[in-house]
């Protein structure tokens, strides 16, 4: 059976305490500060009921929090959970967990390294987070890079699903330092509306940025 061109399915953008799914606004909170505010109400929104949220570190709850809203409407179990991957990037890796684990490190009277941080200091962990949620057992790969890089994701996506690795994949950007914050995740299969090129993934970042 021939395959169809893979396309873009639905997107989501989480910024400036904001939530836009295809490009309609679903959430905001002005009030809340910084992320961790912010991501505790986001999810508070949709009411996931997954407790495992509250213990992880900023970035991945971020990621979480994206492919809770990306995934809303979305329907993956028409596909076998070895069938859907997930590809990320970022500028920034884990930097803020890893300055708190460092902290939890430096001072040799008080040296008290915590397991629950420490975990965290790897940036596809978000990765594994969001997996685990949505059962997604494929291939799953992370990439540090100075900026967001349309190329690099969906050719790497492309090349997944020519070579039959996967059906169906999240690709985007996680990107968390001190002072910003800021996720673009979409979902990538057969049924999408929008060709999956990195052309059409950079005009929908930057239209949403």
């Amino acid at each position: 059976m021939k395959k169809e061109a893979l396309k873009i399915e639905t997107y989501c953008m989480v910024k400036n305490n904001r939530i836009v799914v295809d490009g309609h606004l679903v959430f905001e909170d002005q009030d809340a500060v910084g992320l961790k505010a912010f991501a505790k109400t986001a999810y508070r929104h949709l009411k996931p009921s997954y407790n495992k949220f509250f213990k992880m570190d900023e970035i991945s709850k971020l990621a979480f929090v994206a492919a809770e809203f990306l995934l809303k409407d979305v329907n993956l179990e028409k596909y076998k959970s070895e069938e859907l991957s997930v590809v990320l990037s970022n500028s920034e890796s884990t930097m803020v967990t890893d300055k708190n684990h460092q902290q939890s490190i430096s001072d040799k009277d008080n040296f008290f390294p915590s397991p629950s941080v420490f975990v965290y200091t790897l940036p596809n962990i978000m990765i594994g987070e969001i997996s685990i949620r949505h059962n997604m057992k494929g291939d799953n790969a992370f990439f540090i890079v100075e900026n967001f890089n349309a190329d690099l994701i969906a050719n790497h996506i492309n090349n997944l699903f020519l070579t039959n690795k996967s059906s169906a994949f999240i690709g985007g950007w996680v990107n968390y330092s001190d002072d910003k914050y800021e996720a673009f995740l979409y979902l990538a299969s057969e049924s999408g509306s929008i060709l999956h090129n990195a052309s059409e993934i950079e005009k929908i970042f930057k239209i949403n940025h």
